[in-house]
């Protein structure tokens, strides 16, 4: 195989690198800058080159705060350092790493969309590397960067009109344009159009099944998959466009000069949007896709959908101690008291509290106060897991598996336990590319069952593969799961009682 391998595209030809035997294009522009007349408007395909274009480095991150940006401490000493790239809103870049290219292959492609809410990430962090997973699984694996916050998501059409139809869900839009890409050229790097998973957890699994719901992307995917991100988020039209209206007055602008938006700075605009709309923890903007009834119609999983992806088999799943990240920095933590146990959990679940917590003591009766505290406040990912797997059922049309990650990283004598994002290194075959995950060596065994299992479910279907438990579709009746642990196992209705306590009760979010 060459070390400079030249791929054929609709849109002119690329060069990429040879990495440990995979195929890897980095920085594929699929869309037009989205700055100046661009800004708020929908994607456009990039211009037609001639000659030999490089695609060796990663394309510029979409504007945004947070870790990204350099505004929050670094994430290195956890999930493993982030890309220092520079922020444009000329963004709308791919990367592909393929096994092989010209033979023919014809193999599965997994779209990975990166987490980190609807306002911040991109397809370039360290721990996306697609490379194990696509010499391992014999796929293709495709990355992307796509807009963010206020840049992909601000709702404009009850103010600007018809011109600004799209401006709620321009992000998603994006992200169509990167999977019309791979339909029309994935072919030339070994992939099947034909054959495409799109995958991504947190805010990734969310718009996994934003794009489950929107007309545009039906035909463009075939499987899915949503870990730890079934919290389906979406703007309300006036909402949105009561946040709309605070932007303009902030600078100045009304209905008519809706335009002279466009031409305030990318930095300027960021920072105005975050003083009117309050930030969370690390600099994250909470802003999301609106779900208008028109580009957005419904949310994927409620009850009036329209079954546009009824047919698409679906995994979903979440993580036992999800709440283990967000409360590492707890200055508490292991030294959490009895006293100060009870006293978050009344400001957290009122006079819901001694029902719930008698049920976590009774089945977990060695954890500490602590334990407690992060498996009550991680149980909302799983309950609202289950409620999406409940609905696809009853939608028919597809099966639908059910997964809880169990595994526990010993990093920092296990305070991070199996926290959110824990699986994302083992679907990509990566255990040593995130320090959290820890040095135990059955991490090793884990990371290969759990990406072949998302490999074979992008090759058939069917997540099965020879060494693991059967891992029967999900019903509500027998609820199989199956559990990601060393050794991995089935469980019909885990952890019963835990689930029928929230019963008629809203469970905590903790995104």
């Amino acid at each position: 195989m060459e070390k400079q391998p030249i791929a054929s595209t609709t849109l002119g030809k690329l060069q990429g690198t040879l990495e440990e035997g995979v195929v890897v294009f980095r920085g594929i522009q699929y869309g037009k800058s989205t700055a100046g007349k661009g800004r708020f408007m929908p994607p456009e395909l990039p211009e037609p080159w001639t000659g030999i274009r490089p695609a060796v480095e990663f394309g510029p991150i979409c504007p945004q705060g947070g870790a990204l940006a350099g505004n929050a401490l670094s994430d290195a000493s956890t999930i493993g350092p982030l890309p220092s790239l520079p922020l444009s809103e000329d963004c709308l870049y791919l990367n592909v790493w393929a096994p092989a290219m010209g033979d023919s292959g014809k193999r599965p492609v997994l779209f990975w969309l990166h987490g980190r809410g609807f306002n911040e990430g991109a397809g370039s962090e360290g721990w996306y590397n697609g490379t194990k997973l696509a010499a391992s699984g014999d796929v293709v694996v495709v990355t992307i960067n796509h807009r963010l916050n206020i840049f992909g998501y601000l709702y404009l059409a009850e103010l600007g009109g018809e011109k600004h139809a799209t401006s709620g869900v321009n992000g998603m839009l994006d992200a169509v344009l990167a999977l019309e890409w791979v339909r029309d050229n994935i072919e030339a790097f070994g992939g099947d159009p034909n054959n495409v998973t799109i995958f991504g957890e947190s805010g990734g699994g969310a718009k996994v099944s934003t794009l489950l719901a929107l007309p545009q992307a039906q035909g463009l995917f075939h499987k899915a998959i949503i870990q730890s991100g079934p919290g389906i988020m979406g703007m309300a039209p006036a909402t949105a466009t009561a946040f709309a209206k605070k932007v303009l007055h902030h600078f100045g602008l009304g209905k008519e000069t809706i335009h002279q938006l466009q031409e305030v700075s990318a930095e300027q605009l960021r920072e105005a949007v975050e003083k009117i709309a309050g930030v969370g923890p690390g600099g994250s903007l909470f802003i999301s896709p609106v779900v208008d009834g028109k580009i957005y119609p419904r949310h994927p999983f409620s009850p009036d959908a329209a079954p546009t992806s009824v047919k698409i088999p679906v995994i979903v799943g979440s993580n036992k101690d999800e709440s283990a990240l967000f409360s590492a920095a707890d200055p508490r933590r292991r030294k959490l008291t009895e006293e100060e146990l009870n006293q978050r959990l009344d400001r957290l679940l009122g006079e819901r509290k001694a029902e719930i917590l008698a049920v976590y003591r009774k089945h977990r009766p060695h954890d500490t106060p602590w334990d407690l505290l992060i498996g009550i406040s991680s149980e909302g990912m799983r309950l609202r897991s289950i409620q999406l797997a409940e609905a696809k059922y009853q939608a028919g049309g597809a099966p639908v598996y059910m997964y809880l990650f169990t595994w526990e990283s010993n990093y920092m004598r296990g305070l991070f336990k199996a926290s959110h994002a824990m699986e994302i290194p083992f679907v990509f075959n990566n255990p040593d590319i995130a320090p959290f995950t820890g040095d135990s060596l059955d991490r090793y065994e884990l990371a290969a069952s759990m990406s072949q299992s998302w490999v074979n479910f992008a090759r058939t279907g069917n997540p099965n593969v020879p060494g693991l438990p059967h891992w029967p579709a999900y019903d509500p009746e027998t609820r199989a799961t199956m559990l990601f642990h060393v050794p991995c196992r089935v469980e019909n209705e885990p952890r019963q009682e835990e689930r029928l306590v929230w019963k008629g009760k809203p469970a905590l979010r903790i995104l």
